[in-house]
């Protein structure tokens, strides 16, 4: 169940999130084996007065959450981060270097579905 947070600049076309959306999700499904259906995927944009990059990072830039399970493996890790920046690039021509990911491990104890906490 990764729980997906896009940060990006404001001013994208549905369209573009919505590639962006899929290209994230293709990604998860392929590199993790995540089941189709779960998705939990947000975006937030961010007017580019607000969303300070380093110098030469495009208006594509790009910044993905993951917040996962524990358990992945560090392969399984670099896959999912290749693989959601080639389906980036290739589908929205975001440059590499603008793709930034980080995953999130928190214990399952701080898990909370439906109500119950999840447990080991």
């Amino acid at each position: 169940m990764p729980l997906v947070r896009i940060e990006l600049i404001k001013g994208k076309s549905a369209e573009y999130k919505k590639t962006m959306l899929a290209c994230v999700h293709e990604g998860l499904v392929e590199a993790l084996g995540i089941a189709d259906w779960d998705r939990f995927q947000r975006i937030v944009e961010i007017d580019r007065a607000d969303f300070e990059t380093a110098p030469g990072k495009s208006d594509c830039f790009t910044i993905i959450e993951l917040t996962l399970f524990p358990g992945r493996t560090a392969e399984q890790k670099r896959t999912v981060i290749e693989v959601i920046t080639t389906k980036l690039h290739d589908a929205l021509a975001i440059p590499r270097e603008d793709v930034f990911i980080i995953m999130h491990e928190p214990p399952l104890e701080n898990w909370g579905l439906g109500g119950t906490q999840k447990s080991n």
